[in-house]
């Protein structure tokens, strides 16, 4: 088989992570408080395990302002610059805070303040189709589980029939049976992230602010 072919060992391989939908996979499944893992390690071991090469490894996140949140502007601040030295391909938007109706763990409606992005999925599209007209890839590797990117997806597939290539897309994220969620991205493969290969990908680095 033609190494190039996405099925075959050393297909190329771009991660798209989005930081803030891999955490709170990561902490329904796993119970995890904070961003704790380390995208680089989480990435390559994922392709290693599927025998593709890793190129390129891209994250997006939302960031607040300081003012909004100084513990998690530092923490976000922090993360990007050591994944920025670790060559991994850092962007982010201001995360804005706005009141959300939530549903207490006593089954009560309440209110309280909820993160809100904007343009990272739009974002992530953009890039996705862009790396599949490109030919930089046989296997986009996506870290979400946003059914807002399914239109993206089928933008690949048109730009992979256009080019008469094949291109793969997988969808991993972290699952455990406390998911709420276990579904991938429509039309997409699917890679379950169990816990021991999650565990094994943490960041050794703590960026929390001391106290």
């Amino acid at each position: 088989m033609d190494a190039r072919h996405p099925q075959a060992v050393g297909a190329r391989a771009i991660a798209f992570v989005d930081g803030q939908n891999l955490f709170y996979a990561a902490k329904d499944a796993f119970g995890y408080e904070y961003p704790n893992y380390d995208v680089l390690k989480l990435a390559r071991r994922v392709c290693s395990d599927k025998g593709w090469v890793l190129t390129e490894t891209r994250f997006y996140t939302g960031v607040p302002a300081a003012e909004d949140s100084p513990f998690w502007n530092h923490f976000w601040q922090a993360k990007l610059a050591q994944m920025g030295r670790m060559n991994v391909v850092v962007y982010s938007r201001p995360l804005k805070y706005r009141n959300a109706v939530v549903k207490l763990p006593d089954g009560r409606a309440g209110t309280q303040l909820v993160g809100q992005e904007k343009g990272i999925d739009i974002r992530i599209a953009l890039e996705m189709v862009r790396a599949a007209y490109e030919g930089r890839c046989d296997v986009l590797l996506v870290f979400s589980q946003d059914q807002d990117l399914t239109e993206a997806v089928a933008e690949v597939g048109w730009v992979a029939r256009q080019a008469r290539r094949e291109l793969r897309i997988a969808c991993a994220f972290p699952d455990s049976p406390t998911s709420r969620n276990s579904r991938g991205i429509d039309k997409t493969d699917w890679i379950r992230i169990d816990r021991a290969t999650y565990d094994a990908c943490i960041d050794t680095r703590d960026y929390r602010p001391k106290k």
